[in-house]
C-alpha cells in the first residue's frame, strides 16, 4: 500500500510545488514589470506653443524617443508658459525637474552661455550653419559650457538671423534708431547690443512681450527671427528690419543627472532622436524663415533686407562696443576664438 501511495503523494506534491513555483514566477514577473515600467521624462520649451515649429520639434523628439525605446520611455511634453517663464523653465532644467529641453539659453548660471548671443559672429547662412553644425567652432564651444552647468548638450536648433520689428517707424541705420525703444531678451549681451545699434532698450521676458507692446512700454521687439513677430505680434507691429545682429538658435539639451540615470541603450535612443530633429531643422531653417517673411508681407508687415554696407555699419558698432564687454564677462580665451573665426568685415 505504502509503495503505491508514496508515488501518488509525491506526484501531488510535485504538482503543488510546480504550481507554487509558477505562481512565484508570475509574481516576480509582475514585480519586475512594475520596476521596469516606462521611464517618464519631462520635456519642455521656453518658447513655442503647440503647433509652432518649436512645438512640432518637441512632439517629434518625444515621438521618436517613445517609438525607438519600444515604450520603455514615456515623454511628457510642456510648451511655452506651461511650466513658467523662460528663466523659470531653464531653472527647472538645470535642477533636473525638466529632463529634456529645447531652450534659448539663459546666462544666469554661466555668462559664458552668452557666447551664443555674440553679435555679428557670422553674416551669411552658409557661414552660420557651418559654425553651428556638429564639429563647427561655435558648436564645440557650447558643448563644454553646457557641461559645466550640468547639462548634456545635444546640439543647436537653428532658426536664422534675427531683426527688429517695430510700429510707427523703423531704422535701417544707427541714426534712425534714435528714439526707438525695443524689447530685448533678458540675457547678456542682448540689451548692450541693441544700445550699440542706437536703440533704447528694455529687457523683457518673452511671456510679457505682447502686453509691453500693447501698452506702449516699448515700440518694438528685437530678439527674434521674423516668425515670432509675425505669429505673435503682427496685429501690433508694422515693420521688420533684418539687422542680423544674432544668428538665432535654440539648444537641444538634457539634464546630465537625468541622462546618466538612463541605461546606455536609452541614452542612445534619446541622443539619436535629438540628432534627428536637429539635422531636420538644419535642412528646414532657411526655408521656414523665407516662408514666414512671405507670410508677414501678406499680413501687411513691411520687410527690409539690408545691404552689405548697412549690415557692416551695425556690425562694426556692435563689435567695437559689445565685444570688449564680452571679454570681461565670458573670457578673452573664448573671445579670441570668436575673433579668429568670425566673418571679416
Amino acid at each position: 500500500m505504502s509503495k503505491i501511495d508514496t508515488p501518488k503523494c509525491k506526484s501531488v506534491f510535485s504538482k503543488k510545488g510546480l504550481f507554487s513555483f509558477m505562481a512565484g514566477l508570475v509574481t516576480a514577473g509582475t514585480l519586475m514589470a512594475g520596476s521596469a515600467q516606462a521611464v517618464t521624462l519631462k520635456m519642455a520649451t521656453d518658447s513655442g506653443a503647440k503647433g509652432s515649429p518649436a512645438g512640432d520639434t518637441l512632439d517629434r523628439w518625444a515621438e521618436l524617443i517613445e517609438k525607438n525605446s519600444g515604450g520603455d520611455i514615456d515623454v511628457k511634453v510642456f510648451y511655452q508658459n506651461e511650466l513658467g517663464s523662460q528663466n523659470e523653465v531653464f531653472d527647472l532644467h538645470v535642477a533636473g525637474d525638466v529632463d529634456l529641453m529645447l531652450n534659448w539659453p539663459m546666462t544666469s548660471y554661466d555668462k559664458r552661455i552668452g557666447v551664443i548671443y555674440t553679435p555679428y559672429m557670422t553674416l551669411s547662412w552658409d557661414e552660420a550653419l557651418k559654425a553651428y553644425s556638429p564639429g563647427g567652432w561655435v558648436n564645440n564651444m557650447l558643448g563644454g559650457i553646457y557641461s559645466d552647468i550640468g547639462l548634456k548638450f545635444f546640439g543647436p536648433w537653428p532658426e536664422g538671423f534675427n531683426g527688429v520689428a517695430t510700429r510707427g517707424k523703423y531704422a535701417t541705420n544707427i541714426a534712425e534708431a534714435e528714439g526707438l525703444k525695443v524689447r530685448t531678451m533678458t540675457v547678456f549681451p542682448a540689451p548692450q547690443t541693441m544700445q550699440a545699434l542706437g536703440y533704447q532698450t528694455a529687457a523683457i521676458d518673452w511671456g510679457e512681450v505682447y502686453t509691453s507692446l500693447q501698452t506702449g512700454v516699448v515700440d518694438g521687439e528685437a530678439g527674434n527671427v521674423i516668425y515670432w513677430d509675425y505669429e505673435y505680434f503682427r496685429d501690433l507691429l508694422d515693420y521688420y528690419v533684418r539687422s542680423k545682429h544674432f544668428f538665432m538658435t535654440g539648444v537641444l539639451s538634457m539634464n546630465q543627472d537625468s541622462f546618466e540615470g538612463l541605461t546606455e541603450a536609452e541614452q542612445k535612443v534619446v541622443a539619436d532622436a535629438a540628432n534627428e530633429v536637429m539635422m531636420a531643422q538644419f535642412k528646414a531653417a532657411k526655408e521656414q524663415d523665407e516662408h514666414y517673411v512671405a507670410e508677414a508681407e501678406k499680413a501687411g508687415m513691411k520687410y527690409f533686407e539690408l545691404s552689405d554696407e548697412q549690415i557692416k555699419e551695425f556690425a562694426r558698432a556692435a563689435r567695437e562696443k559689445v565685444w570688449p564687454l564680452m571679454d570681461q564677462e565670458i573670457g578673452s580665451e573664448i573671445m579670441d576664438t570668436i575673433r579668429t573665426n568670425a566673418t571679416p568685415l
